[in-house]
């Protein structure tokens, strides 16, 4: 099968996958959400294992949205999906969905992990109102790497909400304009 055919044909399924919602019954729903749970779980364990300053973020935050596995794939389109959950002091308040369409010299697949540390009852009551949280529109999201990361102290930090990314996996190159938008779900 050509590499292009197959990637076409990776994007249509992320795509589909991305337009699903359950509708099966109560159990098939306990069993996703105990997945879920599990995945953030070992996601969050993973973080604070190779990024300690995200302990010293999760004492301050909130609220924690955390999503354990983003699937992103793309030839000049692309599209990215996954489910997570919103800790808050440690239990889960609910669930939600990432999707994200983009388009630009890009190809390849990758998935990675992603944390949100919501620092402020505004920023997270922005989460819980809107029909839609989208990045960079709302409050401000600050991207932290390794070494950014690193000088956070409880002085420095100001920002509504610290993304981590982590735990990439795959290939993904290129250049392209992205949006991403944060749903609640019921799985």
């Amino acid at each position: 099968m050509k590499p292009t055919l197959m990637l076409n044909l990776l994007l249509i399924f992320v795509l589909t996958l991305a337009g699903c919602e359950s509708t099966g019954d109560k159990q098939a729903d306990t069993t996703d959400a105990v997945q879920i749970d599990r995945d953030v779980d070992a996601a969050l364990a993973k973080l604070y294992e190779t990024a300690p300053s995200a302990k010293l973020l999760a004492s301050k935050a909130k609220g924690i949205l955390v999503f354990p596995n983003i699937v992103k794939a793309g030839f000049i389109g692309g599209a990215q999906y996954g489910k997570g959950a919103l800790r808050k002091r440690g239990r889960t308040a609910g669930y939600y969905n990432i999707v994200a369409g983009s388009f630009g010299l890009q190809a390849g697949v990758q998935s990675f992990d992603y944390a949100l540390f919501f620092m402020n009852d505004e920023a997270l009551a922005y989460l819980d109102r809107s029909e839609g949280f989208e990045l960079g529109i709302g409050p401000t999201v600050a991207v932290l790497d390794a070494g950014a990361a690193g000088n956070l102290s409880t002085t420095t930090l100001k920002d509504d909400v610290y993304a981590f990314i982590f735990g990439q996996r795959g290939l993904m190159a290129g250049i392209n304009l992205e949006g991403s938008k944060i749903t609640r779900v019921n799985p």
